[in-house]
């Protein structure tokens, strides 16, 4: 039987440091956190690769009945070994596996009367449809990929993609086939340098393994409705056969599953890799009915709706993670939660990620760090409605200069007659609300912290909070009027009359809302223009 890019022993794997590592090679060197970066891995394959690391590692360490982990590439190597007893060699951990009757490393045996007709010639055309317009981020042009890169590209394929058209069906762990996999997760920070807002590797992926072996028991009761059992489900689905009609039941699976959605094979063409895939009559795992809820550690789920979060194509903005974290519709994901295990005092930041999809289209790969420190994390969950209306309050002062802006730049497009200024306040309006929203989005949270942590000090101290986070919204507001308005288009008869009547209206609408701003909030003084 021919075997070839066989991870448990072909060095493949780069990593900064060190060098090329088999797969057990990198789960030690991630449990000793010597890894600080993976350098053939696309910004939007890396959530899947840390999330199909954690589950993997955390499989192989329960099936092995080990609580501390390992720190030798040898150990690993025998617990991902103890995931497939039966196989007969290490084909299951091989690219390459010859014979397709039986399983390679995520690729499913494909079975007798089942054909693989569609050739992909390179990995990153297997990979995830990034954009269909093919000028984003090009497709097909990695002529000459190396093996890690169809390692990354098939993790990205089969634990993310979703439903593709007749016979491409996607994975379990998303709410529906136009959704996709959301990852949430708290990530330790190292101390020093305070700058570093990005998790080291290592670190992360052990925080996570070890949150995953330490509430098993617990989260298998949270989940006991869907059959998962304690010991002997399927973690591994590419092992199981995959009959034309066949699902695979939850009931039949480990809570920490590693799922495949496609039929897909490698192999060796014009002396390199290539890849065949086929479709299947029914998705792999029979979920449809839980719209995403299977336990995933890293996806929401929605308390009311009973659904996985979709993002479509929204972003991680102070709008949606507001009510991710903080309005009480949602239940967080396990991973997302602090841990009793956590440092009461270290620096983390949540991760958030997600393939932002549509019908039959993607629209980006969105992720954002956002950093905390060890109280508000921990707040979050013990005064969650108290930062709700923080936050809530902070989303009001923002929407008061969108109004602002949107109303006063509609007047000037509107030659300064506000009986013209309609529902459709023009494309500079728009423009002008999405610099706010930006610019807001990157100083709420800070402020937000501040405000929370300003309870503590007395009425009078958050008053202070509330009026630096105003003045700091105004001083932006205004900026992004002033240069705005002199791009507005109105007929040159009327310019002056429209520039003056849009001031007017924009610090009257400022001004009303917070009379404590100094007058002339657009930086000029109106009376010059009476």
């Amino acid at each position: 039987m021919g075997e070839d890019f066989n991870l448990l022993t072909h060095p493949f794997l780069g990593t900064t440091p060190g060098g090329n590592r088999t797969l057990p090679g990198v789960l030690a060197a991630l449990s000793r956190d010597g890894i600080d970066d993976f350098p053939a891995l696309r910004p939007h394959q890396a959530p899947a690769w840390h999330m199909f690391l954690v589950q993997l590692a955390a499989l192989a360490m329960h099936c092995g009945g080990r609580q501390e982990c390992p720190v030798e590439e040898e150990e690993w190597a025998v617990l991902l070994r103890g995931l497939t007893p039966d196989a007969g060699g290490d084909g299951p951990w091989c690219l390459v596996v010859s014979d397709w009757t039986r399983p390679a490393f995520l690729q499913p045996p494909v079975p007798d009367g089942v054909t693989l007709g569609n050739a992909v010639p390179t990995a990153d055309a297997l990979d995830l449809l990034i954009t269909s317009r093919n000028h984003d981020l090009k497709q097909a042009v990695a002529r000459f990929g190396d093996p890690a890169d169809w390692l990354f590209a098939l993790v990205s394929l089969q634990t993310g993609e979703g439903y593709g058209g007749a016979g491409n069906h996607g994975i379990a762990r998303m709410n529906g086939g136009s959704s996709s996999r959301p990852m949430l997760s708290l990530a330790p920070l190292p101390a020093k340098p305070e700058k570093i807002m990005v998790p080291r590797p290592g670190a992360w992926f052990r925080r996570d393994l070890m949150v995953l072996l330490e509430t098993r028991t617990q989260v298998l009761s949270r989940w006991s409705y869907l059959g998962y059992p304690d010991r002997g489900g399927l973690g591994l689905t590419w092992l199981a056969p995959w009959p034309e009609d066949g699902q695979l039941a939850l009931d039949q699976l480990d809570l920490w599953f590693i799922e495949v959605c496609r039929r897909v094979r490698l192999g060796i063409s014009d002396g390199g890799l290539a890849a065949w895939k086929g479709t299947s009559k029914a998705p792999r795992i029979a979920a449809k009915q839980v719209n995403g809820c299977v336990g995933d550690p890293f996806a929401p789920v929605h308390k009311a709706e009973a659904k996985g979060l979709t993002l479509s194509d929204r972003d991680f903005d102070y709008r949606m993670l507001t009510e991710l974290l903080l309005s009480g519709k949602w239940d967080l994901p396990l991973l997302a939660e602090p841990s009793p295990s956590d440092p009461e005092s270290g620096r983390s930041v949540l991760v958030c990620a997600a393939l932002a999809r549509g019908n039959s289209k993607t629209d980006g790969f969105k992720s954002r760090h956002l950093p905390l420190l060890g109280r508000i994390s921990r707040e979050m969950g013990r005064q969650r409605q108290s930062l709700f209306e923080l936050a809530q309050a902070q989303i009001s002062e923002i929407a008061v200069f969108e109004k602002a802006l949107s109303f006063s730049l509609a007047l000037a497009a509107a030659g300064g007659d506000s009986d013209r200024v309609g529902r459709d306040r023009g494309p500079h309006a728009a423009l002008a609300c999405e610099r706010l929203r930006q610019a807001a989005d990157g100083l709420f949270f800070e402020h937000l912290w501040d405000r929370f942590d300003a309870g503590d000090r007395g009425r009078e101290a958050v008053a202070a909070e509330e009026a630096r986070f105003v003045r700091v919204l105004s001083d932006h507001a205004g900026r992004i009027f002033r240069d705005t308005l002199a791009a507005v288009s109105c007929p040159g008869l009327f310019r002056f009359r429209a520039q003056t009547r849009a001031e007017r209206a924009f610090n009257g609408i400022v001004g009303k809302a917070f009379p404590d701003l100094r007058s002339g909030t657009t930086g000029r003084n109106d009376e010059r223009h009476a």
